[in-house]
């Protein structure tokens, strides 16, 4: 960013509508990338309501300045100039939550005091207004020496004009500086501080005594400690359901394109190395896993879904003492929450964690969650190995079985933690404080673009990932050939062929044969290559019939379920490797991580294999 250029910054606590905010403030304009250093995201955008070059950053979420999480730290170091590579923001633009305006007051007196221009933004103001909350914006204002401005960001019309009208007032006063500035001593005591937030609101606001009766009744049911983990139950339960009832439908769509698509070209390209590999390479390769597209996106729906309506933070504190019983605490809940869909964030997640030990061992513990790259790998054996048949009437074994993996990965990740912290036999040393926002229908435009994010991050690593690597498998499952007097496939003389059965040995006690090691190791890449690995293998080995019905020939059920559990635990994945590395920044705990999820994969898939085979 330029000397010449303005620079704004978003400031407020978590679930406030922050981002939204920004979103409305940027357009489809932003950028995101990281802060150097470190691994916390960062959002950036262009602000053109002004009439001079003028950039708009959403720092993460913080309820003071005085921190001391990571994500915290990073927004305090910005707001003062200390953060390399970033310029000090010329203006501060701090948003609070309407309907907990005593929360969001404690932040921005704290920010009053650096002395920097300043705008308050009132954020969810139409929610406080169906409360009955009704706040003195210009008495507020006056007594705060900033302007004030009621948003609701979610909506084109909610405040967002009137709000850009004052960024343009303010800026006409302003110039860019460069520099850092002081954070001053903490002047007075906690007490005085929220003396000092009562007299604002006794003054300029006024509020029922009650909060809405409802959400007082809905809380008493989740919150419960045994039938708030019955719904918590129920809810998962359904989320994993619907991933195979929901999205059927929707699969055999795709699936029936890709083999119509595949016996096209088929039969369009004359036989010869041209057509295998656009057929079994590229088509067999990408399709396989493009098939799972739905599954992904209805496992996003769920979570985004309870993310924005305020259940998530609920779970977190209801799970508390459940999680202090293994050594961790409902802080660790939404970073663990996250790694379902993908470990890499929900390791960068933990960075809201203060105490150090608790954040170590929730990044060690993280990968276990099952995160969406296994949902293909868990589908496609599932599909293939299990009935499609109900259990009591109203579940289906399939999703009961995809249950049933991902509460084995919660249930280690428990087990994990609680040998860990009784080995240490220290207690944590920051009990959890959390903020319960309030209950809300998502916005369905923040909740379908955030599934168009997500489903486009999957449609682009089919795009790049997947695809080199099918290509990759293809050619090193097809070359250099079968001999003339060859007798068996001409996989097993290729270079793909000549690699898995060098890995077999090591698998062997498993029962794992030579095309599934051969998946194992683009795996590593992107777990959904799996999937790709074993349709190019398969398809080159000379089978006519659809992938599962390969695997169903080739593996016996209790081989399956090894290979499943093998994939519950291995850390499958070199970008989850690569930002615990970042994360931990210690080569010695990156080193651990691995040999530690390795052994266990191994020693899980063994122990199934043999029971298995004693039960059935």
């Amino acid at each position: 960013m330029s000397q010449s250029t303005l620079n704004f910054a978003l400031v407020g606590n978590p679930n406030c509508g922050k981002t939204a905010l920004f979103n409305s403030l940027t357009g489809a304009r932003a950028k995101v990338g990281n802060y150097a250093g470190v691994t916390v995201e960062k959002r950036s955008g262009p602000l053109n309501c002004l009439p001079l070059p003028a950039e708009l950053i959403d720092l993460p979420g913080t309820y003071s300045l005085y921190v001391a999480s990571p994500d915290e730290q990073v927004a305090r170091r910005v707001i003062l100039g200390e953060m390399e590579g970033e310029v000090r923001p010329d203006v501060l633009v701090a948003v609070i939550d309407a309907t907990n305006i005593k929360l969001g007051l404690r932040l921005v007196l704290e920010l009053k005091s650096l002395g920097l221009p300043m705008i308050l933004a009132l954020n969810l103001a139409d929610e406080a207004r169906r409360r009955g909350i009704r706040i003195r914006t210009h008495l507020l204002a006056e007594r705060l020496e900033m302007p004030v401005v009621e948003t609701v960001a979610v909506r084109r019309s909610g405040g967002v004009d009137e709000l850009q009208a004052a960024l343009r007032s303010l800026a006409e006063d302003v110039q860019p500086r460069s520099g850092s500035i002081s954070l001053p001593e903490r002047g007075e005591a906690i007490e005085q501080l929220y003396a000092r937030i009562d007299a604002l609101l006794l003054e300029c606001v006024e509020a029922p005594e009650q909060a809405p009766q409802w959400q007082e009744r809905l809380d008493a049911l989740v919150l419960h400690p045994v039938l708030g983990l019955v719904i918590l139950s129920l809810v998962l339960l359904l989320m994993f359901q619907a991933v195979f009832a929901w999205a059927a439908p929707l699969m055999e769509l795709i699936d029936a394109g890709v083999s119509w698509l595949g016996e096209t070209v088929s039969s369009l390209l004359p036989e010869g190395i041209l057509r295998d590999f656009v057929v079994d390479g590229l088509i067999a390769g990408t399709g396989s896993v493009l098939v799972f597209l739905p599954q992904i996106i209805i496992l996003f729906a769920f979570i985004l879904a309870l993310e924005d309506s305020g259940y998530l933070p609920r779970a977190a504190f209801l799970l508390d003492r459940m999680m202090l019983g293994v050594g961790l605490s409902g802080r660790s809940f939404i970073p663990l929450l996250s790694s379902f869909a993908c470990a890499v964030p929900g390791i960068m997640a933990t960075r809201s964690i203060a105490d150090p030990r608790e954040r170590l061992l929730t990044i060690m513990t993280a990968p276990l969650m099952t995160c969406s790259a296994r949902l293909p790998v868990y589908a496609l054996i599932i599909a293939a190995f299990i009935p499609d048949r109900p259990v009591w009437g109203i579940f289906n074994l399939q999703g009961l079985t995809l249950f049933c993996l991902y509460v084995a990965g919660i249930l280690s990740a428990g087990l994990v933690a609680w040998l860990v912290r009784r080995r240490q036999r220290e207690a944590l040393a920051f009990p959890l404080l959390l903020e319960l926002p309030n209950y809300r229908w998502p916005h369905l435009y923040h909740f379908f673009l955030g599934l168009k994010e997500r489903a486009w991050i999957f449609l682009s690593r089919v795009g790049t990932i997947i695809l080199a690597l099918s290509v990759l498998l293809w050619f090193l499952a097809t070359f250099p050939g079968a001999p003339e007097d060859a007798s068996m496939p001409p996989i097993e003389y290729s270079f793909a062929g000549m690699l898995g059965k060098f890995m077999q040995p090591l698998f062997a006690p498993l029962g794992f044969n030579w095309q599934m090691c051969i998946a194992l190791i683009p795996a590593m890449a992107a777990r959904e290559v799996a999937v790709s690995t074993l349709a190019t293998v398969y398809a080159i080995s000379g089978g006519d019939d659809a992938l599962g019905a390969s695997l169903l020939h080739s593996w016996s059920l209790p081989v399956a379920l090894a290979y499943l559990a093998w994939f519950v635990y291995a850390p499958q994945c070199l970008s989850t490797i690569a930002v615990v590395r970042r994360e931990t920044n210690s080569p010695r705990a990156t080193v651990i991580f691995v040999v530690y999820l390795f052994a266990l994969a191994y020693l899980a898939a063994l122990l199934v294999r043999h029971l298995a085979q004693a039960l059935l």
